[in-house]
């Protein structure tokens, strides 16, 4: 069976518009026109199948023609935060072998920051300008303006196998400091199917709303993905404004949004939101992170907009449940997508009795290969035989209805963002000023949680607060450095060293 994620766009009216960005339309047929070509392009720069490309680029119709035209070379498209810094992209850059970069003006600083003698595998970086299809400046060796790459003659598409990699995505994972999750045309074309069997299929009178980071899985499977396979149309916000995208919703009409809690937690706050703001969604969903009850009876208070939160992991591509379904109660996560299968397991790895708590286990198509070149890591996220540990905690009625009420891995979650203690320990405890740190997650209004750090300072090092989240922000994306940090005079620790985050909580 040969197949190619890319695909997800042939078959639909090509007069239909598959993508609103930046105000201008491209219609499907457009959309696989320059598509061809920038396959073309690609092969043009001797780029083979299994090669890694990655995208730093936001949410517009520049990230969606690579992302597709990535995929359809047979390469892996490795999508990266284009706000990350310097040191945090080069560090992912060189973590996967990336032998290709395509960036644009938002990334610009960070790249010209990256030691390119640092990464020996990356030959090609591709640079779009500043505005959708102009060049960016080429001349330097190894630098490719996008424009060529557009105007080069088309490529046929690549056949792949379900099981070849398609996609890296950087994540926190199950356990530890981020690495790249394994998904392949076969895992993210399954949980694309899966979606579109349940209860609220999207089909192509649809319009979404595209303001979910297309570097998360959320935006870039269970938003922009269903949208293409379905013919609907997706309208790209390249960052999440409360009145700006409350604009594209009603202007553009959008039938079908989905966000993060914190941006319903900001809608549902928004002064001067007129009460029709949301008539034309049908479909609202929540997830990431957990949606609290008063979130969404605000939303149905003030809007009369039902909204429906869903539980999902990078390593299952991402959706495994939804509460889009009749008479889901408040605060679940809903039931099993169809295809997917769970488990609630106790300690001895035996199924909990129904209403106890255990750890939430996923199998199905949709789960992921493993880590990229950490077969410890993947040995630890999956049983021999395909079970997906989650590492989260978990309740079910007799309905099949789950609940999320705990996390047995020590992940923060900020606007939605995985973030791991152990990553920004790392880097903070590089500065020459502090002996020993501790990272936890805090509760935030907006974002849900807060990064938050004790610090220990050497001897004879005075530091100030500001001083210890800028070192930070030098070398990781802003959501994940510490937006509070108190100095102590030691870390906790039980048996073996091991930091007692729950005390400091």
């Amino acid at each position: 069976m040969v197949v190619n994620l890319a695909r997800i766009i042939d078959g639909h009216d090509e007069g239909a518009t598959a993508l609103i960005s930046r105000g201008r339309r491209t219609t499907y047929g457009e959309l696989a026109d320059v598509v061809a070509r920038l396959r073309g392009g690609l092969a043009g720069l001797g780029l083979q199948p299994g090669d890694r490309v990655a995208i730093a680029v936001p949410n517009n119709r520049i990230f969606v023609r690579t992302y597709l035209a990535v995929l359809g070379a047979g390469c892996v498209a490795v999508p990266l935060n284009p706000t990350s810094p310097a040191k945090e992209l080069q560090r992912e850059l060189g973590s996967i072998g990336a032998r290709a970069l395509v960036h644009g003006p938002s990334a610009q600083a960070a790249v010209a920051g990256i030691d390119r003698g640092a990464l020996p595998a990356l030959e090609h970086v591709v640079v779009a300008g500043g505005g959708e299809g102009e060049a960016g400046s080429g001349g330097e060796a190894g630098v490719v303006a996008f424009e060529d790459l557009e105007h080069a003659a088309p490529a046929p598409l690549v056949d792949r196998q379900p099981d070849d990699l398609a996609v890296l995505v950087f994540t926190a994972g199950t356990a530890g400091s981020p690495k790249a999750a394994m998904l392949s045309h076969g895992n993210l074309l399954a949980n694309i199917e899966q979606v579109q069997q349940g209860e609220r299929p999207f089909d192509p009178s649809d319009v979404t709303l595209g303001v979910l980071p297309l570097f998360h899985i959320f935006g870039l499977n269970a938003a922009l993905g269903v949208t293409l396979a379905a013919g609907a149309s997706m309208v790209l916000a390249e960052r999440f404004d409360p009145v700006g995208t409350l604009d594209l919703i009603t202007s553009h009409r959008c039938t079908i949004v989905s966000g993060a809690p914190p941006m319903w937690t900001a809608w549902a706050a928004m002064p001067g939101a007129a009460p029709d703001a949301f008539s034309s969604v049908r479909a609202a969903v929540s997830g990431a992170s957990p949606l609290a009850d008063e979130t969404a009876l605000a939303m149905q208070a003030r809007f009369g907009l039902a909204l429906h939160q869903g539980y999902g992991l990078t390593e299952a591509s991402p959706v495994v449940t939804s509460s889009g379904i009749e008479g889901a109660p408040l605060g679940s996560v809903g039931r099993p997508i169809p295809g997917v299968e769970v488990r609630i397991i106790d300690a001895d790895e035996l199924d909990v009795e129904l209403g106890d708590q255990g750890e939430l286990w996923v199998r199905g198509p949709n789960v992921f290969a493993g880590y990229w070149e950490d077969a410890e890591a993947t040995a630890a996220a999956l049983t021999p035989d395909g079970w997906l540990r989650t590492g989260d905690v978990a309740v079910a009625d007799g309905s099949s209805n789950i609940w999320i009420v705990d996390r047995a891995k020590d992940l923060i979650i900020v606007s939605g963002f995985n973030v791991y203690p152990a990553e920004v320990e790392e880097v903070l405890l590089e500065h020459p000023g502090i002996e020993a740190v501790a990272v936890v997650g805090t509760a935030h209004p907006h974002a849900g949680e807060a990064v938050k750090a004790y610090v220990v300072a050497t001897d004879g090092h005075h530091l100030e607060e500001e001083q210890v989240i800028e070192f930070c922000a030098d070398n990781l994306a802003r959501y994940k450095c510490p937006s509070i940090v108190t100095f102590v005079d030691e870390i906790p620790t039980g048996t073996g060293g091991k930091i007692l985050r729950r005390s400091l909580r």
